[in-house]
């Protein structure tokens, strides 16, 4: 932990101590994510004023921001000693406002739900966990500290929580991205590849001096559909089904004269528990060295790009069971068990050690043209999180 730093707590502001009034807040504030799109406002202005309404709470407040401009905070309600920490987990960016139906920036209610740009993914979140944790320590505090990490980035590389892990750590976490009031126990990881087929290039009219680097690579893609098949075929998990493999990318070629000396695909390969960038790239280069040996001139390189481990939480840990019981309280039956196919920043905290689970609102439009949030979710969900919050913690 870094050293504590006091903070003079304010009056809190009734209104926004109701979730939707501080989610309306966070929704009016641009955050987007600029290394999705250059320009974008980044997470400065929406991290301070989470500060300071934390703050105002009687949080010790810390900003990280090794990145310029891209500041995540940490916001701790200090145990009295002897109990359990929790941290919750949220990012503050979202994807880019352009093409949004309507203004992104004005939240709308309508039929019970909010409207805007990060409503659902994730400002709800956000709102949800902040609220959460002033209301459960607003009597005091528990035994152990309650611990708000507020990151930059998950959009894009997830520096935030990354940066957050090398100075913090919980007895366990709840990352609080959208999972329709279902409690989410793991997640697929992902694995990018560039393989690139060399051909030779020669004037169009000598096909005796070139190599089509171009009609090499179509052996490639042929044989990537069937990995795929495969793959389909193969281990089961059972909240997540299969591993997956798909062509995203595909460059070549220079002009209609000219036999393309490279083609570069780049392909993503979706993982599950047991499988890893390294078991990714053998099974690549079994099916490219195959292809090097059967192929006349069938040349490549392969290079590994970004990776993420897959995520599965144990469903017998304490954090999970606390929720669990909980949210049966709430909701007035046992919630639903789920997987998302998508990756998140659970798998950055268990692999520092912090047990956690993936539990958020309901709602839809992530990334999508129209955005929203249900609000009746939205408090029950605050409910949730503050029971947890003081069973855990106390």
């Amino acid at each position: 932990m870094l050293p504590e730093t006091p903070s003079t707590p304010a009056a809190p502001d009734p209104l926004e101590s109701d979730p939707s009034r501080l989610l309306a807040r966070l929704i009016a504030i641009d955050s987007v994510n600029p290394d999705l799109v250059p320009g974008g406002a980044g997470e400065t202005v929406i991290a301070d004023f989470c500060s300071q309404w934390l703050a105002t709470r009687g949080f010790e407040v810390h900003s990280l921001e090794k990145r310029p401009g891209r500041p995540s905070l940490v916001a701790i309600a200090r145990g009295t000693g002897g109990g359990r920490s929790l941290m919750l987990n949220g990012h503050l960016d979202t994807v880019s406002l352009a093409d949004y139906d309507g203004d992104p920036l004005d939240p709308q209610i309508r039929d019970g739900r909010m409207y805007g740009r990060g409503t659902f993914d994730m400002k709800g979140g956000i709102a949800a966990m902040m609220v959460a944790a002033a209301r459960a320590t607003a009597h005091g505090p528990l035994r152990g500290d309650v611990i708000l990490a507020c990151v930059a980035d998950e959009e894009h590389g997830s520096s935030g929580t990354e940066e957050v892990l090398e100075s913090f750590t919980a007895d366990a976490a709840i990352v609080t991205e959208p999972s329709h009031l279902e409690v989410t126990l793991a997640h697929k990881g992902f694995a990018w590849f560039d393989v690139e087929i060399e051909g030779r290039a020669a004037h169009g009219s000598r096909p005796e001096l070139g190599i089509d680097a171009i009609t090499k690579a179509g052996h490639f893609l042929v044989a990537l559909e069937e990995l795929g098949q495969r793959l389909a075929q193969g281990p089961v998990h059972l909240l997540l089904g299969t591993g997956t493999v798909h062509a995203s990318v595909i460059h070549g070629g220079e002009e209609p004269s000219t036999y393309p000396a490279h083609c570069r695909i780049t392909l993503e390969r979706r993982t599950i528990p047991g499988e890893s960038a390294d078991s990714v790239e053998r099974e690549l280069t079994d099916v490219l060295d195959r292809l090097a040996d059967t192929v006349s001139d069938f040349r490549y390189r392969l290079t590994r790009g970004l990776h993420r481990e897959p995520f599965e939480a144990d469903p017998e840990a304490l954090i999970v069971r606390t929720l669990t019981r909980h949210a049966e309280q709430v909701l007035g039956h046992p919630p639903v068990v789920r997987a998302e196919p998508f990756w998140t920043d659970c798998a950055l905290l268990d692999r520092a050690g912090i047990p956690c689970l993936l539990f958020g609102v309901d709602g839809a439009g992530a990334h999508a043209a129209t955005e929203y949030v249900d609000l009746a979710s939205l408090d029950r969900l605050t409910d949730i999180l503050t029971g947890t919050i003081a069973d855990f913690c106390s």
